[in-house]
């Protein structure tokens, strides 16, 4: 059977379709790839971000204390094992910011540096000497004029053989911090006086955050190698 001259044309749409179809095929096929992959992408970040929070290790430590603080009952904190309730006239079982700043500082376990500028508060003089009863490694460091005023718990901590030093310097040693174990910060206005927790307003940070914990402990040794009796010097490094 012969094609007429009329039907020849219709095999060039035919032949252009099969010319153009590689490269057509090759677009939708590029897209689908590059779809598949934003999916892949998506749902890898999805996951990456479920193992980190199922697996990633206990939350960090940061928590604020304002003061004055409530006056309450802290015996619970210095015997916890104690069959025998406290009979004080001062509220008992509840939760301040002065209890919640004991529990952070007998926390402790191996070591604490203590840079604080007055020290008079008795319990928490009683928290370092309960830490330094349990064999932790105690290193005190405070301003020399305060460490001799009346009711400075400083010479309580000498004569119970912990370290202390005093700066040497010619102006006043005004730190008021704390690094626990190398990796819990206490840090903030509030001297350790009776007077900055009960009628202060004063504030604490209490932090784990290694950016703020790393910085304090450099400062710390810092001052103790500078301040150390041997020494009575300090390079301007």
């Amino acid at each position: 059977m012969m094609i007429g001259a009329d039907e020849t044309p219709s095999t060039q749409p035919v032949s252009a379709w099969w010319r153009q179809k590689p490269g057509e095929m090759s677009v939708m096929w590029t897209v689908r790839v590059v779809g598949l992959g934003v999916v892949a992408l998506s749902f890898s970040l999805e996951l990456l971000v479920w193992l980190h929070r199922r697996f990633r290790p206990g939350r960090i430590l940061n928590e604020v204390l304002f003061f004055p603080s409530e006056i309450a009952c802290v015996e619970h904190i210095f015997t916890p094992t104690s069959s025998h309730s406290c009979v004080c006239s001062l509220p008992h079982g509840v939760e301040t910011s002065f209890s919640r700043l004991l529990r952070h500082i007998m926390s402790a376990s191996s070591s604490l540096d203590l840079c604080v500028f007055a020290f008079s508060n008795m319990d928490l003089c009683r928290a370092v000497l309960a830490l330094h009863r349990k064999g932790v490694t105690i290193r005190v460091l405070t301003d020399k004029d305060y460490a001799a005023i009346t009711g400075s718990q400083i010479g309580v901590l000498r004569k119970a053989g912990i370290c202390v030093r005093c700066d040497v310097s010619s102006v006043y040693m005004h730190h008021k911090f704390a690094v626990m174990d190398g990796r819990l910060l206490i840090s903030g206005s509030l001297n350790w006086t009776l007077t900055a927790v009960q009628s202060n307003m004063e504030n604490i940070l209490v932090t784990e955050e290694p950016d703020l914990v790393q910085p304090f402990i450099k400062e710390f040794h810092k001052l103790w190698v500078c301040n150390d009796p041997a020494r009575y010097h300090c390079s301007s490094d």
